[in-house]
């Protein structure tokens, strides 16, 4: 077993030498796979110090994967002006996969937390290399439907039971005819998971270990 050690790296995006802030933890193994892991939304305060993108890359590391979150541009150390542009949130989040699928072998788990999981649907959809998904309180709004429906693979959706931003019935009632669907809500907890906060590890590990990417 490799010694496992976060750290802080910076992934280069975009023509002008520009860099994310980024967190790195390598896997259990070589062959461990890696998971990337989005904040929610940059204009409303989302950024890695979030306890929720902390317990994703947690449960992910518990299952033995290494993780990679970042930073939006223009957030924390990420250089570039903040952004809630669907495309701009795309790019950072490509520059993130492709320094991961660098880093470690396959297979990448995209995964995300309300803005960040929207994020993680489309790059799921572009990237062959990612196997699986773990989406946490995705608003349904956000998601893209077309894209999620061409992901025929695992997916982890987490909700709060008493989630009114991102309610787990609308997210089902998008996408109920899933074929590898697996949805799980946490008992009381709303959108920011100030209750329940370990059972999204919880449920990421054991989902890990369970499911076949």
């Amino acid at each position: 077993m490799q010694y496992r050690e976060e750290r802080a790296i910076a992934i280069g995006f975009g023509a002008a030498g520009e860099a994310l802030e980024a967190r790195f933890t390598n896997g259990e193994s070589e062959t461990s796979g890696g998971s990337v892991i989005a904040p929610p939304h940059p204009l409303y305060g989302g950024s890695i110090d979030s306890p929720v993108v902390e317990e994703i890359a947690f449960g992910c590391r518990q299952a033995g994967l290494a993780t990679l979150s970042f930073n939006w541009r223009g957030v924390g150390a990420s250089a570039g002006r903040r952004s809630g542009e669907p495309e701009h949130a795309d790019a950072d989040y490509a520059a993130a996969l492709e320094h991961l699928m660098a880093s470690v072998s396959m297979p990448i788990v995209a995964s995300g937390y309300s803005f960040g999981a929207a994020a993680a649907v489309r790059a799921g959809r572009n990237q062959a290399a990612v196997r699986r998904m773990i989406l946490v309180a995705p608003p349904a709004s956000l998601i893209d439907r077309a894209a999620l429906e061409a992901f025929s693979r695992p997916v982890l959706a987490i909700f709060g039971e008493a989630d009114s931003l991102a309610p787990a019935a609308e997210f089902e009632a998008l996408i109920a005819d899933h074929p590898q669907l697996t949805l799980e809500v946490v008992p009381e907890a709303d959108h920011f998971f100030g209750v329940g906060l370990g059972a999204i590890s919880r449920s990421i590990s054991n989902w890990l270990g369970e499911s076949v990417g």
